[in-house]
Formats: C-alpha cells, sequence, structure tokens
C-alpha cells in the first residue's frame, strides 16, 4: 500500500508543479488561455502577476508533498492534501467549473483517504 500512495502523492505533486508551470510561464500563452478559459489575451496580460503568484503556491504544496515523501511524515503529506483539497474545492465553487473539482482535489481525497486508512490499519 505504502507504493501506491507513494505514487499517488507523486502524481498530485507533478500536476502542481505542471499547474505552477502553466500560471508562472503559460499564462498569457494560447496554451495557458485554453487551459484556464480566460476572456482574452489582454486579461491574461493584466492578470499574469497574480497568476504567477498563485502557480508561486502551487510549486510550494508540490515541494511540500515531495519532501513530505522524502522524510516519510504523513501528517506533513496529510495536512498538504488537506490544503489542495480545501483549495480545489474553493477553486471549483468560486468558478462554478466543476471539471477544477475533480482535476484538483478527487486525486488528492482519494490520497487522503488511502493514507488514513493505512494509518488505521485497515489496509
Amino acid at each position: 500500500m505504502d507504493v501506491i500512495i507513494n505514487i499517488l502523492v507523486g502524481f498530485v505533486a507533478l500536476e502542481h508543479f505542471y499547474f505552477m508551470y502553466l500560471e508562472m510561464f503559460l499564462w498569457t500563452k494560447p496554451k495557458g488561455i485554453k487551459a484556464f478559459g480566460l476572456k482574452s489575451k489582454i486579461f491574461a496580460e493584466e492578470t499574469k502577476v497574480l497568476a504567477a503568484n498563485q502557480g508561486l503556491y502551487n510549486g510550494f504544496l508540490a515541494a511540500g508533498l515531495l519532501y513530505s515523501l522524502l522524510i516519510e511524515n504523513n501528517n506533513m503529506m496529510a495536512f498538504l492534501l488537506v490544503c489542495i483539497i480545501i483549495a480545489g474545492i474553493y477553486g471549483a465553487y468560486s468558478t462554478q467549473k466543476r471539471k477544477l473539482f475533480y482535476i484538483q482535489s478527487l486525486p488528492a481525497i482519494i490520497t487522503l483517504v488511502l493514507i488514513y486508512l493505512k494509518s488505521q490499519n485497515y489496509l
């Protein structure tokens, strides 16, 4: 089970490194504009500093998850996953895009449930 949990945590971390890349470096490019459903290139240019800041936070979450794997700290891992879940729920609610929940929160929820079940010796 540890291997599956580690793979899932790695997947969630990779997702967030990708979000960081999109938000920090591709926000004003066609791929970024399409990925985030932005109104226009002008809007993307006006909001690129905010997006870069958001991307930086996603990078911190990803780095934290990888670090929690490295030091084998399930409490830290669980905390970061909860943060990701809440951010995904809020993002999906505030933007009215359910897809955001499925992409961001659902993998973190599945991973967190497995960590909990393992900690309770159910797995």
